[in-house]
């Protein structure tokens, strides 16, 4: 797949090189809801960790418990940094003794340079390879049915299994949405695999869907709804990309401070944005209470259902009904959204 053919538009910002929609960008985010969608994410970077200390020493630079993966195992993890806030993002995967990490486009550099200063003695080998594999993403409720039509294998329902793909790379079940899964081909085989899975009946959905399905379902991403300050607790990702019974790592003490004394200082919410909203606002714009800031804004879309909505990291104590806006329209926090866990 590729930005210049079906009449694709291109992304912005770090999602400059896939493409954001393919024309009719609602529709796209129906596909997801009814169909299976093929969403491009061959911008975000990819290294491997290879060497017989690489789960042991993961273990220790990283928020998540790393030590036992077993083959196939995925989970998510972060970077935080000495006082807690996060730097990094990771997905982690463990398959024929490789670790698989894939990041935020244009992340490979940091990440490399942190694991390269973290080796020590380790008998370890972190390397960026993401010249040479690319990340595709299957969605909606037919994905296991396009996958067995493609004669790829269809990693066990609800769990982020990773199972090995041809030729090389592997399928591995996303935790959200349900049933989807990432796709880690070679770049020079990644238009043969798109195009075999649209004629097993996949559809191809730009990452405006696809994002607009993530601040649906609340779910951070590096970089939009996160900033300099941010915490693991604030935006939800504790349990999912921290665990809290593991063993000393950066940034733990300001976890465990806030797990066990008290609350975050700052929630994600899901705001509904000015129904005449057709430029929507950037990341990083303030959200106001009359003149005062109390947050910023985070990812804002269109949204094939809900209207223009965002996601948006506020004070703690603002309460849902109080009168924001953004970038002088009145917003509404959304009270029927799920709470984000461990917020």
């Amino acid at each position: 797949m590729s930005i210049e053919v079906d009449g694709a538009v291109a992304g912005t910002g770090v999602d400059v090189g896939v493409p954001w929609h393919y024309g009719d960008p609602l529709r796209e985010q129906r596909v997801l809801a009814e169909g299976a969608g093929l969403i491009d994410r061959s911008n975000r970077d990819v290294l491997t960790v290879t060497g017989e200390d690489r789960l042991p020493w993961l273990h220790t630079i990283c928020s998540q418990h790393v030590e036992r993966l077993a083959d196939g195992d995925s989970t998510e993890s972060l970077v935080l940094s000495p006082h807690g806030h996060v730097e990094q993002h990771w997905e982690l995967t463990e398959l024929d003794a490789t670790v698989w990490l894939d990041t935020e486009p244009g992340a490979a550099v940091v990440v490399l340079d942190y694991l390269q200063k973290m080796r020590f003695l380790k008998r370890v080998e972190p390397v960026d390879v993401s010249a040479g594999w690319a990340v595709l993403t299957l969605a909606g409720p037919r994905t296991a049915d396009v996958l067995a039509a493609a004669e790829l294998p269809v990693p066990p329902a609800g769990r982020a299994v990773a199972l090995p793909g041809e030729p090389g790379g592997f399928v591995r079940g996303r935790r959200w949405p349900a049933g989807a899964v990432d796709l880690l081909v070679p770049r020079a085989a990644q238009a043969a695999r798109s195009h075999a899975l649209t004629a097993a009946g996949a559809r191809p959905v730009g990452l405006w869907a696809f994002e607009a399905l993530r601040v649906e379902q609340r779910r951070p991403r590096l970089g939009f709804e996160t900033d300099h300050r941010t915490i693991p607790h604030e935006v939800g990702w504790i349990g999912s990309a921290v665990h809290l019974q593991k063993g000393c790592y950066r940034g733990q003490e300001t976890v465990a401070r806030v797990q066990n004394l008290g609350k975050p200082p700052r929630r994600l919410v899901l705001l509904h944005l000015s129904g005449d909203a057709d430029e929507l606002p950037p990341a990083g714009t303030p959200v106001l209470s009359g003149e005062r800031a109390v947050g910023f804004l985070g990812t804002a879309v269109h949204h094939y259902e809900l209207g223009p909505i965002a996601l948006a990291v506020i004070k703690r104590t603002i309460p849902d009904d109080a009168a924001l806006t953004v970038a002088g329209a009145p917003v509404a926090v959304d009270v029927a959204a799920p709470a984000v866990p461990g917020a």
